[in-house]
């Protein structure tokens, strides 16, 4: 057995070891934690030739069957002690959450609520699939066709597999994949190059479950190859920011998960109770690390704006690195330091520009960007802008950042833009009403409910099943 674990590709349920490979070190002592085999373009696209054998591999389950594997594989996840790598290594969940933490910064608290999370949408699938399909019948997708409320119908597959190409900043965003097999779609997972992790962990916890090992396949690559996973696959998914995702934005059969710019809106009627806010106001940024796209980046109130960032930034602003296994730990280390360095900038240009103030750093003791252990830190940063013109103000970091604007309530959908989710702290029923109607929310909250709680029935962000299948007129005469 080697002394550290090796992490093969898998072409569609079989592990192959790479002549080419890659070291995954910790982010704070750079001692190498594993090897990982990488693949070139043209095989991922010969392998991709052959991908109906996948499906076909999970067309012989039934759904229902599909769904009792993904709950299986969900406590498997959670709870198991699985296989890491080819050479013999097996990681129980501790392990796992170490190993995690040690590549991604993130520590161990935050590590174990992404496994919850998992696990969750694993063990729930069938409530996920319910509000996707808004209660179809899923033994249609085993026959082909039934009937629904007396009307005929039929659903065909839009793609022969699901590609992936994923990031390395937070684990749960793994949940947003895992309805294509209950769905019998294959996925080819191009993993993150610091988070291999929790892919592969899940298609260990699918097999062992009773999944077939070919409706995964696992590709760490390079952007060449990450190009041909979306460019091969009848559908894609692709994790990243403005600049990674923007060539793809028109293009239908992939879905982009970049930056949410989410918010949290005080309306008129609510803003006088404003102190009864700030923890959701607070949770909203940080939870996570301030890592996920439904964290508030943007606090958008019609008065007391510096009222409310001065409370922020005393409440987030002497926030320090602790040590990963500490439980109180909220803030998460960056695998690569030129990330926090490039982030830190970006900040201090954007404050070089008049009309925002950086209001943490009189809460700060030292500087934004610190070191600790060996790792490299960002804290918290809040600024009060004066105008959603201001750079700053509609910007989003990993780390816990949020602008804080005022704007009158009348001219809040005119200024916001696209939000991904939207808390809005309103019982005005005018408001609502127009919040209703504003196009670009993806999720809504009404009241005093951070952006960051989701609902397992109701997507946050595109809709897998409408994603993957499509709906066919049929009529039989046999």
């Amino acid at each position: 057995m080697s002394t550290i674990p090796h992490i093969p590709v898998i072409r569609p349920g079989r592990s192959y070891d790479s002549l080419d490979k890659i070291t995954i070190t910790d982010h704070k002592t750079g001692e190498a934690v594993a090897k990982v085999s990488t693949i070139n373009a043209g095989i991922i696209r010969k392998d991709l030739q052959k991908i109906s054998g996948s499906r076909d591999a999970l067309k012989k389950f039934s759904v229902q069957q599909l769904l009792d594997i993904s709950a299986a594989a969900g406590e498997l996840f959670l709870n198991g002690t699985l296989p890491l790598g080819d050479r013999g290594h097996m990681q129980s969940p501790q392990e796992y959450i170490e190993l995690l933490s040690r590549t991604s910064g993130l520590p161990w608290v935050m590590v174990r609520r992404n496994m919850t999370k998992i696990h969750q949408a694993l063990t729930q699938m069938k409530t996920i699939l319910n509000g996707l399909t808004r209660g179809l019948d899923l033994g249609i997708l085993d026959s082909g066709c039934g009937e629904q409320f007396g009307t005929k119908i039929s659903f065909f597959p839009t793609t022969q597999a699901l590609g992936l190409v994923m990031p390395s900043n937070s684990p749960a965003v793994n949940s947003l994949w895992l309805p294509a097999i209950a769905l019998k779609i294959p996925v080819v997972i191009k993993p993150g190059r610091e988070e291999p992790w929790t892919p592969y962990r899940l298609i260990q916890a699918f097999t062992a479950a009773g999944c077939p090992a070919e409706a995964f396949g696992f590709y760490p690559t390079d952007h060449e190859g990450a190009g041909e996973v979306l460019r091969s696959c009848g559908r894609a998914l692709i994790f990243g920011d403005k600049t990674t995702t923007a060539q793809y934005a028109n293009n239908p059969a992939i879905q982009i998960h970049g930056p949410g710019w989410s918010k949290i809106l005080v309306g008129e009627d609510q803003i006088e109770r404003w102190p009864e806010f700030i923890d959701v106001m607070v949770s909203a940024i940080s939870d996570n690390g301030g890592r996920s796209c439904i964290n508030a980046s943007t606090i958008v109130v019609p008065k007391y704006a510096a009222e409310i960032a001065d409370v922020l930034a005393e409440r987030l602003g002497p926030l320090e690195p602790l040590p990963a296994s500490d439980e109180k730990a909220r803030l998460s280390g960056f695998a690569n330091m030129k990330m926090a360095d490039f982030i830190d900038a970006q900040i201090e240009e954007g404050l070089k520009t008049p009309g925002a103030a950086d209001v943490t750093a009189k809460y700060r003791n030292g500087s934004r960007r610190v070191e600790f252990q060996g790792g490299v830190f960002l804290r918290p940063t809040i600024v009060l802008c004066d105008s959603f013109s201001h750079p700053l103000a509609h910007r989003e970091f990993l780390c816990p950042y949020a602008s804080v604007v005022q704007v009158s309530q009348g001219e809040m959908l005119k200024q916001i833009g696209y939000s991904l989710a939207v808390s809005a702290i309103t019982k005005d029923p005018m408001f609502i009403e127009q919040l209703f109607d504003y196009p670009h929310i993806e999720r809504l909250n009404i009241g005093p409910v951070s952006t960051m709680q989701i609902s397992w029935d109701q997507p946050h962000e595109g809709n897998m099943f409408e994603f993957l299948y499509r709906r066919r007129s049929i009529e039989r005469a046999w």
